[in-house]
C-alpha cells in the first residue's frame, strides 16, 4: 500500500494515462479493503446482537473466499451467458429459471445485471413465461468472475414437464458460459477479420420495444466466435458492447492456448446428459446435486431464488 502510494505521488507516472489509470485504480481497491476490515474489527469490538454476529460472519466468510480468488480475472465483472439444449420447450423455459437464479443470487451478493442479448423462443411456460433460447447478463460488482466462473457448464432439469398433455417427467438441458469482462487491450481485432451484422432486436416488449435494427452480431471470422448485443438504444453503442464481449472471448481462448488445452474450446461440448456440471431434480424427488462436488440440496426452490453458496464455496475450495 506505502510502495504503491508512492508510485502515485511520482510526477513520472502521469506522463502514461493508461498506467496512471491502471495504478490509481488498484490503489482505491486496496484503500478499500482495508478500510472494510478495519469496520469489521470495529464492529467486533461493540457486537450487541445475534443479527450483528451473523452478519459479521457473513462479511468474514466473504473476505475469507475473497482472499481465495487468485485467478488474473477474479475481480472482474462477469459476462455471463445461457443457452437452451436439448428438451425442446422444457429447455427454452429452463433458461428462463436460470437466467432469473443468476440475477436473484446477484441481488443478494450487491451485483448489478445487466441483459446485454436474448433471444425468445416458442410457447408459454407456467405462469406465462415465455420460454428463451439464449441470454447474455453482464454482472457487475467486485468478484463477480471469481464467484461465478465454476457456474460453467451444463446443468440438468428434470422434472413433470408443463408442456406436456400427458404430465410426463422429460428432462432438458442448459449451457452457462462464464467471461470476464476485460477492459485492458492486450490483443488486436482487425477489421476484416470482423463480419457485423445489424439485425432488429427481439422481445415480447419493456426495454426492447421501438430499437428497430439496432440489434448488432458479430462473427469473427478465423475463430468462428459470434456474439452479439441489443441492449443499447444505437447500433453503435451495440456494436461496442459486442465488441468487448467478443475481446473477452478471444482473451479466454489466448488464456488456454498457453495453457495448452486449445483443444478443449475447438470441441464444442453438446449441452446433453454426458457434460452436465449439475442436476435439478424435481420428480421422482427433490434435490440440487453438483456432480463435480457431490455437494447436494433438498430444497430445489430455494438454490433457484439465487441460493448458490455452498455449492460455489465447495467448488472453490475443492480446487485448493
Amino acid at each position: 500500500m506505502l510502495q504503491l502510494k508512492k508510485e502515485l505521488e511520482g510526477e513520472e507516472l502521469f506522463s502514461d494515462e493508461k498506467e496512471a489509470e491502471k495504478k490509481l485504480k488498484e490503489y482505491f481497491e486496496l484503500k478499500k479493503e482495508i478500510e472494510e476490515f478495519e469496520e469489521i474489527e470495529k464492529k467486533l469490538k461493540s457486537i450487541s446482537s445475534i443479527e450483528e454476529i451473523n452478519f459479521l460472519n457473513k462479511k468474514i466468510i466473504q473476505k475469507k473466499q475473497e482472499k481465495l480468488f487468485v485467478g488474473k480475472y477474479d475481480k472482474n465483472d462477469a459476462i455471463l451467458q445461457i443457452t437452451a439444449g436439448a428438451g425442446g420447450l422444457d429447455a427454452q423455459d429452463w433458461v428462463v429459471l436460470l437466467k432469473e437464479m443468476y440475477e436473484k443470487f446477484a441481488q443478494k451478493n450487491g451485483f448489478k445485471v445487466e441483459i446485454l442479448d436474448i433471444s425468445y423462443g416458442r410457447g408459454i411456460g407456467p405462469q406465462g413465461r415465455i420460454g428463451i433460447k439464449s441470454c447474455t447478463m453482464e454482472i457487475k460488482g467486485k468478484y463477480a468472475f471469481g464467484l461465478l466462473k465454476n457456474e460453467k457448464g451444463v446443468h440438468r432439469l428434470i422434472r413433470i414437464s408443463p408442456f406436456s398433455p400427458q404430465k410426463l417427467r422429460h428432462t432438458s438441458f442448459a449451457k452457462v458460459d462464464i467471461l470476464p469482462k476485460i477492459e485492458e487491450k492486450e490483443i488486436k481485432i482487425l477489421p476484416k477479420d470482423l463480419k457485423i451484422d445489424f439485425l432488429k432486436a427481439s422481445g415480447h416488449g419493456g426495454q426492447y420495444v421501438n430499437k428497430r435494427m439496432s440489434a448488432v452480431r458479430i462473427t469473427h471470422l478465423p475463430t468462428g466466435l459470434v456474439v452479439s448485443c441489443q441492449s443499447e438504444r444505437s447500433q453503435l453503442q451495440n456494436k461496442e458492447r459486442a465488441m468487448e464481449i467478443l475481446y473477452s472471448k478471444l482473451i479466454m481462448l489466448k488464456e488456454k492456448e498457453k495453457e495448452s488445452e486449445i483443444e478443449k474450446i475447438k470441441v464444442k461440448k453438446e449441452a446433453s446428459f454426458s457434460n452436465q456440471i449439475r442436476s435439478y431434480i424435481f420428480d421422482p424427488y427433490k434435490l440440487v446435486k453438483d456432480h463435480r462436488t457431490k455437494v447436494e440440496e433438498r430444497d430445489v426452490e430455494k438454490v433457484l431464488e439465487g441460493n448458490l453458496e455452498k455449492f460455489i464455496e465447495a467448488q472453490i475450495f475443492s480446487q485448493k
